[in-house]
């Protein structure tokens, strides 16, 4: 996305959590270049001159934040029965649907974000255009799953009633092409189910999915590729266990990481994403086929004990949603979730900022607040660190800029200084 149209940024009085873990700065600045690129973060006292024309923002103490990461959502479905019922819907008018959540998800302080099955590349390319707002995507495009497995929709006489959501594939050879496919289609990560899974209609979360020799496959092509990441669909133990031994740099849901698990997860460096929002708020009879739901109100219970076991036992964890399956536009009551089961709010920050940009291979450009990296971040009444929970209500996220741009402003408060020349000064952009 061009950012030449933009001055440059700056924000005062702000306290700062930069991502990193440091303590907060009280007294903070903030200043982006006209590239987008930050180009100071920290005290007051220490920042340089602020450039004629930048666009000053007084935070007042507000509170600002990397951009959020959610590395797990499904931006082209609204919600778990859409997910079965997405022939019936007009594919024009779900274009204009899907942009509104991308809309919602931006404003709620996601600035970059993962699709993990059902989001058609263009979508990511018409973000980095500038031809609509949203975060930054990554997407997976369809997901990779056996015949009967966790992505087969189909019925029995072939029908898929989630038009084309999984990419299926039955042996290793098959499995290799299917990756070409995907990679075709502009796939930036691999999604593989190595379980079965609550949404879908033929298996429980205990089956396993993909073979340790087909998720192994997937890992060589797209190692042969130039490397993605790949992400592993994995409930149960086993599938679990199969995924993290095949090479997978994530484990999504993770909902029975045993000791066993956790012990070969810290072995091998994998992130679990545990989806917790799709287990604790996605439990809802009206909107959900009958076998999601009882299979819902089955697993909470044993994902509560295990996924704050993983936080006791310190397992990389990025933050994602499972946006679709829970309603859009709340992502960042995840960080409560993790919280609830062990995390410190500074440490949940982190899941959805420093190692989530981690797990998507940004970690150079986005996730902590320093010098050198895009300027996306976000800005929220209240005090995380104190109640994480203030996050979670896209009201109190007052401000979001990527890479310098702002994107939501409900306050009012960016302005642009006038030039030292005399000029006119510049509009804000938002």
């Amino acid at each position: 996305m061009s950012h030449a149209l933009f001055s440059s940024l700056r924000i005062i009085r702000a306290r700062l959590v930069d991502g990193t873990g440091a303590a907060p700065v009280t007294d903070a600045v903030i200043d982006i270049d006209e590239d987008g690129t930050i180009v100071h973060a920290g005290p007051a006292a220490t920042a340089p001159e602020a450039p004629a024309r930048a666009r000053t923002v007084d935070a007042a103490g507000r509170t600002v934040l990397p951009g959020f990461i959610d590395t797990h959502v499904h931006l082209a479905i609204e919600s778990p029965r859409q997910m079965v019922r997405r022939h019936e819907s007009d594919q024009t008018l779900e274009t204009f649907r899907t942009a509104e959540r991308l809309r919602i998800t931006l404003e709620a302080g996601i600035t970059t974000a993962r699709d993990l099955g059902g989001l058609p590349a263009g979508y990511r390319d018409a973000v980095a255009a500038g031809l609509t707002a949203g975060p930054r995507l990554h997407t997976a495009v369809r997901i990779l799953s056996h015949t009967g497995g966790h992505a087969d929709f189909r019925s029995e006489c072939g029908f898929d009633p989630s038009a084309g959501v999984g990419e299926i594939a039955d042996t290793p050879d098959e499995v290799r092409v299917a990756v070409r496919r995907l990679l075709r289609s502009g796939a930036d990560v691999i999604k593989v189910c190595a379980t079965g899974g609550m949404s879908s209609p033929y298996d429980q979360p205990d089956d396993e999915g993909l073979t340790v020799e087909e998720i192994r496959t997937v890992v060589d092509e797209v190692a042969r590729h130039g490397g993605r990441p790949v992400a592993a669909h994995a409930q149960g133990t086993a599938g679990i266990v199969n995924a993290i031994r095949s090479g997978v740099s994530s484990v999504e849901h993770g909902y029975g990481l045993t000791a066993q698990a956790r012990e070969l997860a810290g072995e091998h460096g994998t992130f679990v994403v545990p989806t917790l929002s799709t287990v604790f708020d996605g439990i809802d009879r009206s909107t959900m086929q009958p076998f999601h739901y009882e299979k819902k109100v089955r697993w909470s219970g044993i994902t509560r004990e295990n996924i704050a076991a993983a936080i006791a036992d310190g397992v990389r964890i990025a933050m994602g949603t499972d946006a679709a399956m829970v309603p859009h536009g709340r992502n960042l009551r995840e960080l409560s979730h993790l919280v609830a089961l062990g995390m410190t709010p500074q440490r949940a920050i982190e899941a959805g900022t420093r190692s989530a940009a981690e797990l998507l291979g940004l970690s150079a450009e986005i996730g902590t607040l320093e010098a050198g990296k895009h300027g996306d971040l976000v800005m929220c009444d209240g005090d995380p660190l104190a109640d994480i929970s203030v996050l979670s209500d896209p009201a109190r996220i007052v401000f979001v800029a990527q890479r310098g741009a702002v994107r939501k402003d409900t306050l009012g408060l960016a302005r642009t200084a006038p030039a030292a020349s005399g000029a006119p000064s510049e509009g804000a952009a938002g």
